[in-house]
């Protein structure tokens, strides 16, 4: 709510979208690995509770309560970032030190106990305070970059030139994370373009660093620096490719580990049916659960991965990750080679 009432922004910007604070790719990184995590401490309380008799719902209540908070923290950010009131991150940086600080009591507790670093509940909470100690540093160099707090003159953004054109609908450079990855930008076009046909007008002009001229005097500059390189060797012609490999090679390299990632998540789908039709055989002679001491109900990261009902959300999550991956690296490779041939 007070990322809602924050909206009057010194800066002025046309379109309702977000001028990134520093650190946002991996912030957003960062938070949806502890998501994942706190899945994985729920679905361990779960299932070391259904080994007991009665329950026990300080082994998964707390990870839950977890779980809603890091929503609401992406969700806070992301009003923070659109209104572009960086002061407001402050409640959200002494969350992250209280949430660092008390896995890290429950993270020496555990090594006081004796608890092995096999048990999957010992390694969940040293995860986690390794995401939130680096989700404090993410927020520290907010801080240090945008001198907002301990600074005298803080720094003053100017929005991208695009984002003061109204005629640039193309958002996909300055939208988050998550709306980049699902293209949740393009509903209001796809909505508009449902209900009537659209017209050029209502596409847009291309942004700046998608038009050919743009992309002409990056690959320019990248082929000067290729005469430059051979100049004092007759024997040898400035190559094209090299210069092409240089002006665009990053997104090239990032859409192929895009697709290598999409790969190996397809090992996921017949690993985990594997595990699942194993995990059947098994329950025949597993019927007569036993009941553990509350204390020293710890799951190992085998146990834990025999569970047929964590195999199956495993692989829904592995399927959704790999068709993400896989679409993103179509995007890249396809929005290179519009650029690669504006340049050439």
């Amino acid at each position: 709510f007070l990322g809602w009432g924050s909206q009057s922004s010194k800066v002025q910007i046309h379109h309702n979208t977000w001028l990134h604070f520093p650190g946002h790719n991996l912030r957003w990184i960062l938070t949806f690995t502890l998501l994942f995590v706190h899945v994985c401490e729920i679905a361990e309380g779960i299932v070391s509770d259904t080994q007991m008799k009665s329950r026990h719902l300080h082994l998964f209540l707390p990870a839950i309560m977890g779980f809603v908070a890091a929503t609401v923290s992406i969700v806070y950010y992301h009003n923070i970032e659109t209104s572009n009131f960086p002061k407001l991150l402050l409640a959200l940086f002494l969350y992250w030190i209280m949430a660092f600080v008390t896995k890290t009591i429950k993270l020496v507790r555990y090594c006081q106990d004796g608890v092995p670093f096999s048990q999957l509940r010992f390694c969940i909470t040293g995860i986690m305070v390794i995401l939130y100690g680096l989700l404090m540093a993410v927020e520290i160099n907010v801080i240090r970059v945008r001198r907002y707090v301990f600074f005298m003159n803080p720094q003053k953004v100017k929005p991208p030139e695009d984002l003061q054109d109204l005629g640039v609908r193309f958002l996909q450079p300055f939208v988050n994370l998550l709306s980049k990855a699902t293209y949740w930008w393009m509903n209001t076009l796809i909505i508009s373009a449902h209900k009537k046909p659209v017209d050029l007008k209502a596409i847009g002009k291309l942004p700046i660093a998608m038009r050919a001229l743009t992309n002409y005097v990056c690959l320019k500059e990248a082929y000067e620096e290729q005469k430059k390189k051979v100049a004092d060797q007759p024997n040898r012609s400035p190559s094209i490719w090299l210069a092409m490999y240089s002006a665009f090679g990053r997104p090239i390299l990032l859409s192929s580990t895009f697709r290598y990632l999409a790969d190996l998540l397809g090992f996921a789908g017949p690993l985990c049916i594997s595990g699942i039709v194993q995990g059947f055989q098994d329950t025949t002679n597993n019927t007569n659960a036993t009941e553990k001491n509350p204390s020293n109900s710890y799951l190992s990261s085998e146990e834990f991965l025999r569970n047929v009902y964590v195999l199956a959300v495993l692989l829904f999550l592995a399927l959704i990750l790999q068709r993400t991956f896989l679409q993103a690296s179509y995007y890249v490779t396809t929005e290179t080679g519009i650029n690669l041939r504006g340049a050439l």
